[in-house]
């Protein structure tokens, strides 16, 4: 069966800790075109907040995901289509490669069926998923093709995710992990704002994933960037 996301262009997450833009509902996101909506944060995240943007978001057709930041958020909910877990390669921590997952797998409560592990690279240290994790973030290109290869080759992930989480990244970088994976899903997130910013990096990666945007500025600007990962 093939993977949904091979058929991606463009993630929109959702951070169940923040707000909408005043007077946007989340009929709106759900209708800003994206390929799917990835529920997930860094902070602050706790079940109850996850199953608020469930529930508002289960009754339009758009695939619906969970990016559990620890077992303690995961929402067991028919809704759901699948939960895309991140496994940081670069992490300083080893909790964020292996650690939470134990705990996960212990409580006995994971549907495989339904969970993928994402492959994370994060590039920005000053972003709080950077410092939580204690990541390596002094990566060069070569070093970035590298874990992304490594992900790929000796882990076997279907998704390896650059994550620049708050800032735009070098497409340097992006196009280095794209060359050294062959069948991988490559996913882009961070600093995406725009039209030309989306495309930019459309070009390079498979999937781009937009957050902060539909909270700070709104659902119209996360329209923009989805025309721009369809024209990449």
């Amino acid at each position: 069966m093939t993977a949904p996301w091979t058929e991606w262009d463009h993630i929109l997450k959702i951070d169940p800790d923040k707000e909408l833009v005043d007077g946007e509902t989340f009929a709106d996101v759900c209708q800003t075109g994206t390929d799917a909506l990835e529920i997930g944060g860094t902070l602050d995240i706790t079940s109850e907040k996850m199953s608020r943007v469930i529930e508002a978001c289960a009754e339009y057709d758009v695939p619906l995901y969970q990016e559990p930041s620890n077992p303690a958020v995961v929402v067991d909910d028919e809704a759901v289509d699948g939960f895309l877990v991140p496994v940081v390669f670069n992490a300083g921590d080893m909790a964020w490669m292996t650690g939470f997952h134990k705990e996960w797998v212990k409580s006995d409560h994971v549907d495989w069926g339904r969970t993928t592990t994402e492959g994370y690279i994060i590039l920005n240290p000053d972003s709080s998923v950077g410092q939580l994790t204690e990541a390596d973030c002094a990566l060069d290109a070569d070093d970035v093709a590298a874990y992304a290869e490594i992900a790929e080759q000796m882990f076997g992930q279907e998704i390896v995710y650059l994550e620049y989480s708050g800032m735009l990244g070098d497409p340097e970088k992006v196009q280095a992990a794209a060359d050294a994976i062959d069948d991988a899903a490559l996913f882009y997130g961070g600093g995406i704002h725009d039209y030309d910013s989306a495309h930019t990096m459309a070009s390079e990666a498979d999937v781009v994933v937009v957050g902060d945007l539909v909270h700070d500025v709104g659902v119209d600007a996360v329209r923009e960037t989805v025309q721009a990962a369809r024209d990449a």
